[in-house]
């Protein structure tokens, strides 16, 4: 086994199902997408050759981050990443994953006003360029645009970010299969984007993350990792 998928093996902290089947969108169809956190040992950044960012692997469908890197894209407001940490399904949680997910408070605030917004419009770019070219867009790319509108208005809103799409489900996946009029997706998408920018004033989120809290943890981390080879 490689180096890295040997990291992913021995030093995975936090491993969880995500995709359509943590949204609650999940179908006969659909795959299974592994997201977790893996922590290379201190010991292994000393070398000239420093640990991966990020593996693809072992298992079909996974892909992991080095914890350093994860928090600095959590940090930053990225959706993959906090939709790992409050992933509702959990199939590895070990003694600093416990402490990752319990820090998971720390990584929100209003940046993802800015960041969903962002992804959510690139999935829209990508389904209206296919849609030019040949007629139909790829509706998966529509389904997780409108999600993730869904997602950051309510997490704006409540400060909590809840993963599954509950009342939403049917009329998403109608969506996902191509049964809802361009029209009216469009339509939809404009009502989100309006209570997504309401949401964003009076927001209980704070302008921005606590960084200092979760370097504090990272630094531990590191301190605690001389001891693990």
């Amino acid at each position: 086994m490689s180096y890295e998928h040997l990291l992913v093996e021995k030093h995975t902290i936090l491993s969880v199902v995500a995709g359509s089947r943590s949204f609650g969108l999940a179908t006969e169809a659909s795959d299974t997408d592994r997201r977790g956190v893996f922590v290379a040992p201190t010991a292994d950044f000393w070398r000239l050759t420093k640990p991966p960012t990020h593996v693809e692997g072992p298992l079909p469908e996974q892909f992991s981050w080095e914890v350093e890197r994860f928090c600095e894209l959590a940090l930053a407001g990225n959706p993959n990443l906090l939709e790992v940490l409050h992933s509702p399904v959990v199939e590895r949680c070990t003694g600093w994953g416990e402490e990752l997910r319990a820090l998971a408070p720390a990584f929100l605030s209003r940046r993802v006003h800015r960041t969903f917004g962002r992804y959510a419009d690139r999935q829209l770019a990508k389904a209206d360029n296919r849609r030019a070219r040949d007629g139909v867009p790829r509706w998966k790319h529509v389904l997780h645009m409108l999600r993730l509108l869904i997602s950051a208005e309510g997490l704006l809103r409540t400060g909590r970010m809840v993963i599954d799409v509950g009342p939403y489900r049917e009329r998403l996946l109608a969506v996902g299969r191509g049964e809802t009029p361009w029209e009216e997706i469009l339509a939809w998408r404009a009502e989100l984007v309006a209570g997504l920018d309401a949401a964003l004033e009076g927001s209980p989120l704070p302008a921005e993350p606590d960084t200092g809290r979760v370097e504090a943890w990272l630094v531990s981390v590191r301190e605690r990792g001389l001891g693990h080879a």
